[in-house]
């Protein structure tokens, strides 16, 4: 009789949910100490608090699970849960996130900040049709040639041997036919490359060259903005259904936050990492507007197809509108 009577007292818990445990295990490139680390380790202390400690967050940071086209594939072999994650990535998941990158179309933070709160809405969408909730997006700072000799124009950048993000074929041959060096390789081996002389230049932005020690090597930074780079958090929808729906907002809003709070550390700490780099011997080569009229004139006379393939025509189009509407308003 007492078997049966805890038999059935499990069996109510678990029917009214509440018998509930999970840990998500959540992979990232960030270096432990970056703001993103900070970010995802202030995300695990919320969602631990909020959920009572029912959902558990470990974070396993420095791209040690891999990199995202790695971590990706082990959230779909249900190795890993969720994972912090470039536009790069995130485009792979749905097309068009990256056309948010598209070099030279957005210009500034103003311009940007207007462009993403409308496009969110219809990326959310297309995530989650492919199996996918994102809770946090996030500006990760504005993209730059960082090299170890001077890149100012087209010609500079086309004498030396720059990192392209491996698997993406359509971009690696673009690269080529235009007439620059790209070397395709996975983010963790970018370091042992600069310093062997595989690669000399790589687009990052100032957060991530510090962060990374990159700009030791490639100590010259392209003044010029090429490209603002975003970033989010993704869990498999999978996952993110085993939690109570009635956990899930205050999880949601909780995760909104951190990205807000995220963003505002990332804006002040570009600043930062900025002068303890200058300080520490990185260049900052000015970039003349002749010269900016030549980098255009290289990404209008090649990057159409590559928003076409790769990029995403579709959203690129509705950017492009945003854009019209926001200069035309100011």
């Amino acid at each position: 009789m007492k078997r049966h009577i805890l038999f059935l007292m499990i069996l109510f818990f678990l029917i009214t949910g509440e018998v509930f445990g999970l840990t998500i295990k959540i992979g990232s490139l960030a270096p432990s100490g970056s703001p993103w680390d900070k970010c995802l380790k202030r995300l695990a202390a919320e969602w631990k608090s909020i959920s009572g400690g029912k959902v558990q967050v470990k974070i396993y940071p420095g791209g040690i699970v891999g990199d995202e086209t790695v971590m990706l594939r082990k959230i779909r072999l249900r190795q890993l849960h969720a994972a912090a994650i470039t536009s790069v990535g995130l485009n792979t998941i749905a097309k068009g996130v990256l056309a948010l990158s598209v070099p030279m179309l957005i210009r500034n933070d103003a311009e940007l900040e207007y462009v993403l709160e409308r496009m969110i809405p219809h990326f959310e969408e297309e995530l989650t049709k492919k199996q996918f909730i994102p809770i946090i997006w996030t500006f990760a700072g504005w993209g730059h040639f960082f090299s170890k000799k001077p890149v100012v124009r087209p010609s500079d950048l086309k004498e030396q041997k720059m990192w392209v993000w491996e698997d993406n074929t359509n971009e690696i041959q673009i690269w080529k036919e235009a007439g620059f060096k790209p070397v395709p390789l996975p983010m963790p081996d970018v370091m042992t490359s600069l310093q062997s002389g595989m690669i000399e230049t790589v687009m990052a932005t100032p957060l991530s060259a510090a962060a990374y020690q990159w700009f030791g090597i490639a100590n010259h930074m392209c003044g010029m903005n090429w490209a603002p780079m975003i970033a989010g958090i993704v869990i498999a929808k999978s996952t993110w259904d085993k939690i109570p729906e009635t956990l899930r907002p205050r999880l949601l809003d909780a995760a909104r936050e951190a990205g807000k709070t995220l963003n505002e550390e990332t804006r002040r700490t570009d600043e930062e990492v900025m002068e303890i780099m200058k300080a520490n011997g990185l260049v900052v080569n000015p970039v003349p507007e002749q010269a900016v009229r030549e980098w255009k004139a290289v990404v209008d006379a090649n990057f159409q197809r590559l928003i076409d393939e790769e990029f995403g025509a579709e959203a690129y189009e509705m950017i492009k509108v945003l854009l019209d509407e926001y200069r035309k308003q100011r």
